[in-house]
């Protein structure tokens, strides 16, 4: 430090600006502001500067707020800000223009296609950053050794040394003419994304310059990102560089908005900083100057902080789990002695392609609203913010968690910051919050009494105490995600809790997650500031490796290709002088500068890559720079529990991280064991009644700047410190040490969280059934993590078509993680149809297979895996856990396994009734060859009596796709097995079954209050066609005061002799998904949401075909239109596209399988009773959220070449509300393949509601080189051949109430 100046660190948050400062003489000092204040000051941050500047250096004069500061005695600045998330989330960034490769002007609008909330009717999904779309006349295309176009074009070599084609050039005439319109508008901000620039960036940098010469202020390119593969993220994201006027996506939208608040901050000095050492916080945890900092690496700037102070602070051997509670969120991290990074996120909407920390967000803080629905606690996500604020913020705001600690004595406004009020001299208006929790105990007690007459009254302080249980639930499930789901044992870290709420919830959060060790630094309420002013400088480098092998594989021998990592070794010396360059230029010296070399590695065909730091290389051909092949088995063996031997490990990126060291010191206190202070008498402040599970107990009061290292202070006790409040609990004793405070469970004490769980008995309390509600789902997100990042299959992936579900002993759905509609209620049957089949022939260490319609199936691609959960105690399943997912290629008659013409379930694929995949904790590999082998066969016979023109797949491939996949299920299963064992050590099986059942009820009574709301009908009816003609009719009979509902299909058309037959199963979800969507609210979605329905299904018909029947498009086209007739009986919306536009194709060597987007209904307030809105253009709707691959993969990976895939305008149907509109892709062929499509509508249009207009119908055209252009109608399969372009017309939604005219 400078002698004698001033060095600051400031974390400007959405409701506090924290400020440390470490002023001459070694001393600090910090600060709290209300972050948006403008009554008080323009700029917290600059007012905290300019009031620690006043009071410490005791001028004697003061330092008028309107003056520009004196920088003076200033050092240097270092900030973390939300200034570019807000904007971003507020979408207030620069007016700007994007410009794409010609037939991708919809892309970004598109994006994966999935919607983010399955159940919201209203599909918000933030808008664009853009205002208008130029599309580039140009074309760069991969070289592939199998493709048989004719392509007159020089082979070239990209930067990644991939092979490619300038497939058309660039026009630069009609370009110029474009970009000159857009200078007419007003706009001078471009961003610039065109096909394949990662590998080949001549026409992306052509644009920019062409541009910059017009005049144009701000031009992104996507190619100055990083240079990864995926157009969609790479579009968004990207990297100021050095050179002038080159921005990325994001920042030509983001920086702007940065600029200008860097501008007026600096504005508040002398000579705006000038030659003050301004540096800001980035995602990825380092810091980085002012001139280079940009939007897209700001996302994450003030967690970050937090992370770099936990990290410094309290790491030892130990590894930490950081908790920063702040006051509208909580951010979760892990460290272990390395920054654990992830390198695509998303945040408000758009996804981001660049280096930030692994934090995971939940939508609990300080600020979270509390709400009582149907019987249970509801925590967030709703925030109060910083306006207005909790309740007892004197701001008229709504009861949050905040209000709950005070109402329970565990914020003691005498030591509360006096902030409030109209002159900012107020303390917490503790009256306000008792008068409004006083209230809400009304509704919760007289809800309670009409569920249990016998049931006794809860107190105040009872009800904000199980507002504060559930959110403590709420924040541990991120934490196990992070942990157990990544295969570390959670109970095994120190929790670090930071954050102005973290000390408040410390202790009861470690009980729960079985953790015995909680580190709360001094600075805990400002540690991302404090943080700041530890963290290093950092600059990176990254590059793709183009799939380089690292390891190659094949007959059974092992080699390492040596020219692969001499060109591995010669990039990485390119990157790290890149960045010793940019370190050195900062002003660091050699010495001061580390370089951390990274390969970002995945085994060949699966899609999960680990970015890995070499060890020492003990012997063989490895990089100079270490080997990075053990740690990636070593951390892909730790996060999934196997690894995939004789698999060809692949390189996809190359990364060198720079880091210039602060040469800052941290002293790492741990508890002395000396006793040297434990006799002096430490008198508390204050002795205080505070509430915790027991009732209220005399709790002392100390200040944390009156304690001294090696005292020990036993709990109940609260400790004050000038930013945040600490809670030591009764069971707890809090170490003090020279700059934090460690929390250990007292080993002389029975633990009160396990006396608290002892007595939760099985009887329906309401705040046990929020902690449950949680607990549940926990499980099932956790399964569906694992099952997501250990597949191979691109369906399950990428696509994300797959669920994972937990069911009670009965069989009955307890809890579905969100993933896709169509397999709610059908899993379900799956699993009761096993238990009826095999009865006690269930055993433990049994996995069971199933895929057949009979059995609960959907279609055959949708494997089910059943796994029964045991206790010693018990012979028969205590719960039941199951995962879905699609799986292309499981035999039939056309690639992908989704035959167009199909008319008996044999000709569709494998098919498993009740197949044990494993057996005593044993594979059945000869018993699945058999079975697979079998199917060929009769397959092969049926098929030459029809004589069908078809491929057969060989046996082994679908054997191996099988095989493959039952690794991954197998170890899900092990997971699952263990979370659920956890959950009944923790309460018992009594009380987890019977929450199981009070859970299920709770949906039940969701689903009864809004049959109850019915607006006085009595009775619905709707009908709707498929294009085959076959209708679907239901009647709706509603008994209000029940809250009771038949859903009669009588009259439905009889089973077709083609696969539009849907099982029973998918009608059942279809329901549960509808019903779902129309109660509004986040309910647990279970076998309750059905118990208020009776549902009569006519035997034999459509719905509910005989067990031979084909139904590989009923789970895909009639599932959605059930939901159409579903809809249109509650006049809830307009009909969707009422259709998954299933694509297939392939040959014996590869196979494809999408569905795509297109148009969702207008929404109407008939039945719903939310509001009324458009629908959707170019999204997924109802039954299916299946994302789509992006286009580079896709071109990457298949022989062919996406030529368009943008919105079709005008196929929306019109109304006062208006439908989406459906999409175009359309893809051109390399090489002969067979083309199938699975797809509805093309016949009878999206149904209008209320005078709405219908949406277009759509189409599928072969477009035939140098031939014809055919429709292949809705459902067909054709060959095609090179040269040939299928162009998809997907339906756009009907709309609502008539046009205005």
């Amino acid at each position: 430090m400078e002698r004698g100046k001033f060095q600051f660190a400031i974390d400007r948050g959405g409701t506090f600006t924290d400020i440390y400062a470490k002023c001459p003489g070694g001393k600090s000092r910090v600060m709290k502001l209300l972050s948006v204040d403008p009554s008080n000051y323009p700029d917290a941050p600059r007012e905290g500067i300019r009031r620690i500047l006043e009071e410490v250096m005791e001028l004697g004069v003061p330092m008028p707020a309107d003056d520009p500061v004196d920088t003076s005695h200033i050092d240097y600045i270092r900030m973390g800000t939300t200034v570019a998330t807000n904007a971003l989330l507020e979408r207030k960034g620069e007016r700007m223009a994007l410009v794409i490769t010609q037939g991708f002007r919809d892309l970004l609008h598109i994006g994966n296609q999935s919607r983010p909330k399955i159940f919201d009717l209203q599909i918000k999904v933030p808008d664009v950053l853009y205002e208008d779309i130029v599309e580039v006349e140009e074309r760069i295309i991969l070289h592939q050794e199998r493709c048989s176009l004719n392509i007159n074009s020089d082979v070239l070599v990209g930067s990644t040394n991939e092979k490619l084609y300038k497939w058309t050039k660039l026009d630069e005439n009609k370009l110029r003419k474009n970009l000159d319109a857009l200078l007419k508008k007003g706009i001078k901000s471009l961003a610039v994304v065109l096909m394949h620039s990662y590998t080949c960036a001549d026409h992306e940098v052509r644009v920019g310059e062409i541009a910059m010469e017009m005049g144009f202020t701000q031009v992104s390119l996507s190619s100055k990102v990083m240079s990864m593969v995926k157009l969609v993220p790479r579009g968004f994201t990207g990297e100021l560089e050095n050179f002038k006027n080159i921005f990325s996506c994001v920042d030509a939208y983001l920086t702007p908005s940065i600029q200008k608040y860097l501008a007026g901050f600096q504005s508040g000095f002398d000579e705006n900083l000038k030659n003050i050492k301004l540096l800001f916080m980035q995602s990825d945890g380092g810091l980085t100057p002012v001139d280079r900092f940009n939007g897209s690496r700001a996302m994450l700037s003030g967690p970050a902080g937090g992370v770099v102070g936990y990290a410094m602070t309290s790491h030892n051997d130990q590894p930490v789990i950081g908790f920063d509670m702040g006051g509208t969120s909580t951010d979760v991290s892990r460290y272990n002695g390395q920054y654990e990074h992830v390198f695509e996120s998303t945040s408000a909407g758009v996804t981001i392609q660049a280096p930030q920390l692994d934090i995971n967000t939940v939508a609990a803080g300080g600020g979270s609203m509390l709400f009582f629905r149907s019987g249970m606690f509801v925590v967030g996500p709703q925030s109060a913010g910083a306006h207005p604020g909790p309740t007892c913020y004197r701001k008229g705001g709504p009861l949050t968690v905040t209000d709950a600690n005070l109402c329970l004595g565990r914020l003691l406004p005498e030591y509360f910051p006096k902030i409030f009020g109209t002159s900012e001299n107020l303390a917490l208006d503790e009256s306000a919050t008792r008068t409004a929790f006083e209230a809400l105990t009304v509704d919760v007690n007289e809800f309670m009494s009409s569920a249990n007459k016998s049931h006794e009254p809860l107190s105040v302080e009872q009800v904000a105490m199980g507002f504060i249980r559930v959110a403590n639930e709420s924040m541990c499930r991120p934490i196990r995600a992070l942990t157990q789901a990544k295969g570390h044992d959670t109970s095994r870290h120190v929790l670090s809790c930071f954050g102005g709420a973290g000390g408040q919830h410390a202790c009861a959060i470690a009980r729960s997650l079985g953790m015995t060790k909680v580190f709360i630094h001094k600075y805990s309420g400002i540690l991302s500031a404090y943080g700041m002013a530890l963290a290093d400088v950092v600059h990176e480098a990254q590059e793709s490796a183009a799939y380089k092998t690292l390891l190659f594989y094949h007959i059974f021998v092992f080699s390492f290709p040596t020219e692969n990592i001499s060109w591995l070794d010669s990039r990485v010396a390119h990157l790290s002088n890149q960045c010793l360059q940019e370190l050195k230029s900062q002003g660091f010296s050699e010495k001061r500068i580390e370089l951390e070399v990274y390969l970002n590695l995945r085994y060949d065909r699966t899609d999960c890559a680990l970015m890995c730091s070499p060890v020492a290389a003990k012997s063989g051909n490895f990089s100079k720079y270490g080997d990075f092949l053990t740690t990636f088995t070593n951390r892909y063996h730790s996060e999934f529990g196997f690894t995939i031997p004789g698999r060809t490990v692949i390189v996809d990126d190359i990364r060198v991280r720079g880091v210039g060291k602060s040469g800052v010191s941290v002293h790492k206190n741990e508890p002395t064991s000396d006793g040297k202070n434990q006799a002096k008498s430490v008198q508390p402040e204050a002795t205080i009644q505070c509430y915790f599970e027991d009732g209220f107990q005399d709790t002392s009061v100390y200040l944390f700047e009156n304690l001294s290292p090696g005292h020990k202070i036993v709990g109940s006790a609260i400790i004050i410190d000038k930013n945040s409040t600490i809670l030591v609990e009764p069971d707890c004793i809090a170490d003090v040490t020279t700059d934090a405070i460690w929390l250990n469970k007292h080993k002389k004490l029975p633990n009160s969280l396990t006396l608290s769980l002892n007595q939760v008995g099985t009887e329906l309390d309401s705040i046990q059934l929020s902690i449950f509600s949680h607990r549940f789902m926990s499980i099932a997100e956790q399964m569906g993590r694992i099952l997501q990042r250990t597949a191979i299959s691109t369906n399950i992936k990428e696509r994300l078509d797959f669920s994972c579900a937990l069911f009670g002993p009965d069989g009955g759905l307890v809890s579905n993680a969100p993933h896709i509609p169509v397999h709610l209620g059908a899993m379900q049957e799956a699993v009761q149809y096993q238990m009826r089949e095999l009865g006690d022939q269930i055993k433990e260490g049994d996995c069971i297979l199933s895929n057949h319609p009979l059995a609960g199936g959907s279609h055959l691609p949708d494997l089910t895996v059943i796994t029964p959960v045991f206790t010693p105690e018990h012979e028969t399943p205590i719960f039941f856990l199951a995962n879905r997912g699609h799986h292309a290629d499981i035999g039939g008659t056309t690639p992908g396994s989704m035959p167009p013409h199909s008319t008996s379930i044999k000709q569709e694929g494998a098919v498993f009734k009740s197949f044990k995949l494993v057996r005593n904790g044993e594979f059945q590999e000869k018993g699945e060859i058999s079975l697979v082998k079998n199917h060929f066969f009769l397959s092969k016979i049926n098929y030459f009596f029809c004589q069908k023109s078809i491929i057969f797949f060989k046996p082994k491939f679908v054997i191996s796709k099988i095989s493959t996949s039952k690794i991954q299920n197998y170890f899900f299963s092990i997971q699952g097995i263990h979370l659920v064992n956890e959950l009944v050590e923790t309460y018992g099986l009594n009380v987890v079954q019977a929450y199981m059942a009070h859970i299920q009820s709770n949906a039940e009574v969701a689903v009864r209050n809004l049959l109850r709301d019915s607006p006085h009908v009595v009775s619905l009816n709707a009908q709707d066609y498929m294009d085959d003609g076959s209708m679907i009719k239901l009647r709706i009979d509603i008994d209000a005061e029940k809250g009771s509902a038949i859903f009669d299909f009588s009259g439905t058309s009889p089973m077709v002799l083609n696969n539009l037959n849907a099982p029973k199963a998918i009608t059942l979800s279809a329901i549960i998904y509808c019903l779902r969507c129309m109660v509004g609210y986040d309910v647990p979605l279970n076998q309750g949401c059905l118990t208020p329905v009776n549902i009569r299904i006519p035997k034999w018909s459509i719905l509910d075909p005989e067990e031979t029947a084909a139904v590989v498009g009923g789970n895909v086209l009639t599932s959605q239109r059930i939901v159409d007739v579903i809809m249109k009986a509650f006049k809830t919306c307009a009909a969707s596209q009422g259709c998954m536009n299933n694509i297939t194709f392939g040959d014996d060597e590869v196979g494809y399988y999408e569905t795509v987007a297109g148009g969702a209904g207008a929404v109407s307030c008939y039945f719903y009773t939310g509001p009324t809105w458009h629908g959707r253009s170019g999204i997924h709707t109802h039954m299916t959220n299946t994302r789509i691959t992006d286009p580079e993969i896709l071109e990457r990976r298949y022989p062919v070449i996406l030529e368009k895939f943008q919105l079709n305008p005008g196929t929306g149907g019109g109304g006062e509300y208006s439908g989406g509109d459906g999409v175009i892709r359309q893809m051109l062929f390399r090489k002969d393949l067979v083309l199938s499509v699975l797809t509805e509508r093309r016949v009878f249009a999206p149904y209008g509601l209320d005078g709405g207009q219908p949406g277009k119908t759509g189409n599928n055209l072969l477009l035939r080189h140098n031939g014809p252009t055919i429709n292949l109608g809705g459902k067909n399969s054709v060959e095609v051949h090179p040269g040939d372009v299928f162009r998809l017309l997907t339906p756009g939604g009907g709309g609502f109430g008539s046009p205005t005219p």
